[in-house]
């Protein structure tokens, strides 16, 4: 008998853009995710089920093995760091950039800068590398008010059409990475149960591949 699979996919918008991708693969659950309140789901595979997490959740689950894989966005895994876990596909889902951003036409301070972000280690590093001082506010949504509000220079946050932004007077402005959604694995399961997830990651694999293909 086949182990049972554990894959852990994101609340919002990667879950919007994951359960397409999941069907292609040939994986749907049991019932609609959409109008229920439970959390885990039964699929039309045996033995694999589906947890829905809040996005920030997803690589703790699959790192400490309460999920064997999952679906997680890159600035998640970027912020939190991913050591207990493989990252073997780009699902390329949910695409978007990272950047900051700040208010149109007001120049860069020349000394420290005070930036508000949700992702604070990621920040840290990058104005490090940039050779930039800040002084990082850890905040958890409504960025664009940072600026407006005097409470930051600038913001870290992700940008999808850049349409919240202008709506806010605020301009995108220097790139710190393009983001997507990635399948993570935890290490422990690809060694204990490879023989059910190599399958797997075939088939989402090639979904991938043929949505790419669609597209183009």
């Amino acid at each position: 008998m086949s182990p049972t699979l554990t894959l852990a996919l994101s609340k919002g918008r990667i879950l919007d853009d994951t359960l397409p991708l999941l069907a292609a693969a040939g994986i749907e659950p049991a019932e609609d995710i959409k109008k229920s309140r439970k959390l885990v789901f039964e699929t039309n595979l045996p033995g694999v089920r589906l947890l829905i997490l809040r996005a920030t959740d997803v690589p703790t689950y699959v790192e400490l093995g309460a999920a064997d894989l999952g679906v997680s966005g890159k600035d998640v895994l970027m912020e939190q760091g991913s050591d207990g876990i493989y990252e073997p596909l780009d699902l390329k889902i949910a695409s978007c950039r990272l950047m900051t951003a700040g208010l149109k036409g007001v120049a860069q301070p020349q000394g420290r800068r005070r930036v508000a972000t949700k992702f604070v280690k990621l920040a840290k590093r990058w104005y490090a590398e940039q050779g930039i001082q800040v002084d990082l506010i850890k905040l958890y949504g409504g960025m664009e008010l940072a600026p407006l509000m005097g409470l930051a220079d600038e913001i870290v946050d992700i940008v999808d059409t850049g349409n919240t932004l202008v709506a806010n007077g605020l301009e995108p402005r220097e790139f710190i990475a393009d983001i997507s959604s990635r399948l993570i694995v935890n290490k422990a399961s690809m060694k204990m149960k490879y023989q059910s997830i190599q399958p797997l990651l075939d088939r989402l694999r090639e979904a991938v591949e043929q949505r790419a293909l669609a597209h183009s």
